[in-house]
Formats: C-alpha cells, structure tokens, sequence
C-alpha cells in the first residue's frame, strides 16, 4: 500500500523534544531548610569571634537590602546610609540609656525597655529619611547622591559636638536589649550544656530580623511597587506618563530605605556594645555601595551576598594576618588588614563592573540557566 501522507506533514509536525531531568519541586525548600537548620545550630558550635563576625555580616545585610531597594531597584545613588545607621544606633542609646554620667558629662538617656527602644530607634530613622524625602523625591542620579553626602557631613558634627547625646569622641555604652524577659548580655545562660552570652542570644534576633526583613523587601520587589521601582530606575519620564506618582514613590522607598539602615544600625549597636562617631564615615557608606554592586543591584540576595563578602573579609584578614603575606598587624609595617581589605573588595567592585554586570548573584544564576540548557 503506498503512503498517503502529505509532504508536508512531516515538516509541520515538531519534533519531539529530548526527554529532561524531572524538577524536584522540594529540592529549593529543603535546601532552605537545611540552610536554616544550620544557621540556628550554629551558636553551640562556634567561638565568640566567628559569632560576632556573623553577626556584623548580618546587620550589614539588613543595611544592603534598604539601600538595594533605593539604588539598585529604584536608581537612586545615596551617599548618606551611614548617616541613618548612626540615627538607629544612637537613637536606640539614647532611648534605652539610663542617662549616667561619662567624660565628665551628663548623657541623656529615657530608660525605656529595649524592644520598645529598638522599634522607636527604627521609626526615628525613618523620620529622618523622611525629613529629606521631599529632596529624595525631587532629585535623582549624582544629583541626590551629592545631597546625600552632605548628611555624613550634618551627621558626624552632630555626633562629635553633641556630647549630651552621643558622648562625644569617645562615644558611649549601649544598654543591652531585653526581649521577653530576656537580657541579651554577657550574663551566662546554659543551653544543653553550651553557655550562651551576648552574642549567642544576639544571633537569633539578628536572623530574625534578617529574615523578615529580606522577605518584606522580597514582597515590595515582586509586587505593583516593585514594578513600578524598576519602571522609576529605567525611565522616570515613561514611568510617570503611565500614572507612576515619581516624586512620591522616591520619596517613599527612600524612607524605607532608611529604616532598614536604621535597624541595621541598632543591631551594630548591639553588638558592638559601644557606638564611636568615627564609625559613621564616608567609609561606612562607601562599602555600602560596594556591597550592592558586588552582590548584585536590585536582588535581595545579591544585597546578602556582597555584606558578607565585604564585612567579613576585613576581619578574616585580621584573624589570619600572620599566615597572609604583605598583611600585618596595624602600627607593625605592610598592610594593615583594613587597607588590604579595601584594595580586595574595591578590586572585586572593578572586576564585576567589567565583568559581571549581574554581581556574583548574577554568574550563579547564569551558571545555573547553562546548567538546565545542557540537561
């Protein structure tokens, strides 16, 4: 029997596509889980140091995801974060403090409970973020960058003049957090045979913020004002003739913006037990934006990603400088930690501008899209 069949037939019928590797729909979950499964046990495993430098990659995390929000999905350059860190650091002193005396004068201090304190430190960076968000709103690009640089200037003459507030040159004593009942100091708690001081019991508050913070930011970036963020960043005109409210949403993000760097700056508090108005420099603010670009701009984990890589690496540096060459111990000769460590990161901030236009974020997501092509 002859066949039929038209030509044509076997040109319209697509060919059958080769069979591929099923997706396990649990695998993201439980790698999530197992991540968080280790995160939480790791206060009975490691040293005081490795836990404080987690716990300051933590807060700087929290401090790069706001100031993601504003830059890398919005377009707007900031140069003052440091200056809403130090608003939630020495707000919550001040809030919290019992108002003693230190350097020969007297600090102000309302006594209040520290979670009370915390959250007022928060909304108080973000009343500052408000007070200029009406410049925020109106400028962007270099324009608001500059702006914002001179609140690092506003803010470290009022740290180092109002020494009522801050105390001064030498800053003053953070009064620890209580939660529940709960006194977040060095005072030892025995947890299954592991005693737990200040850091161990910060750590978990700190991943809890972190958490809720990275999913807050996750929702605004997936939802109507995340689209209309990256509408902003790409076209403000286009953005505003398809009914984007442009000066209010700029306003507003950098408001948010501010509370994060506000809450990062409490838990800095926290953990560092002391604040000191040198901290909040033009420095702090500078490895804020190196940690976004780093990371990558306008994803919450590329924010992650880049404060570990920049936080941790100047104390990894300090930890293991005499096994490191060229890196000694400041005052000693060479390269202190902290000069090599900016060299590092400011290196890794040219080569992903060249290079890596996504971030490290950006290669582990092609990495994994050639990965799902070959299979």
């Amino acid at each position: 029997m002859s066949d039929t069949r038209s030509p044509l037939r076997d040109i319209a019928e697509p060919t059958p596509a080769p069979a591929t590797r099923p997706r396990l729909p649990g695998a993201k979950a439980a790698s999530a889980a197992a991540a968080g499964a280790v995160l939480l046990a790791l206060p009975f495993y490691l040293d005081r140091f490795w836990l404080q430098a987690g716990l300051f990659a933590i807060a700087a995390a929290i401090g790069a995801i706001g100031l993601g929000l504003l830059t890398g999905s919005t377009g707007q350059l900031s140069m003052g974060h440091a200056f809403f860190l130090a608003v939630g650091a020495y707000g919550y002193c001040v809030l919290a403090g019992d108002g003693s005396s230190a350097g020969g004068h007297r600090l102000v201090g309302l006594g209040l409970p520290g979670w009370l304190a915390a959250v007022l430190a928060v909304a108080l960076a973000g009343a500052a973020g408000g007070a200029f968000s009406p410049i925020a709103g109106r400028l962007r690009g270099a324009y608001l960058g500059i702006a914002t640089l001179a609140l690092i200037f506003i803010g470290q003459h009022v740290l180092f003049n109002a020494t009522s507030l801050t105390g001064g040159f030498n800053g003053r004593a953070v009064e620890p957090l209580s939660l529940f009942g709960i006194a977040f100091d060095d005072t030892e708690t025995v947890i299954a045979t592991v005693p737990f001081h200040s850091a161990e019991k910060l750590w978990y508050v700190a991943l809890a913020a972190l958490l809720g913070g990275a999913l807050f930011a996750r929702g605004v970036l997936r939802g109507r004002p995340g689209r209309a963020m990256n509408a902003l960043r790409d076209h403000s005109v286009a953005a505003g003739v398809m009914g984007v409210p442009v000066a209010r949403y700029r306003a507003a993000v950098f408001v948010l913006s501010s509370m994060y760097a506000g809450l990062a700056g409490v838990l800095l508090a926290l953990v560092f037990q002391r604040t000191v108005p040198d901290y909040f420099g033009m420095v702090l603010s500078l490895e804020y934006l190196a940690m976004i670009v780093i990371g990558g701009l306008g994803t919450v984990g590329g924010a992650v990603v880049g404060a570990a890589f920049v936080s941790l690496l100047p104390q990894l540096l300090t930890r293991y400088s005499d096994a490191l060459p060229l890196v000694s111990a400041p005052g000693t000769g060479g390269v202190s930690p902290g000069e090599a460590s900016r060299y590092l990161y400011g290196a890794a901030v040219v080569a992903v501008v060249l290079f890596l236009p996504g971030g490290l974020t950006g290669l582990v997501r092609r990495r994994t899209t050639l990965t799902k092509e070959r299979t």
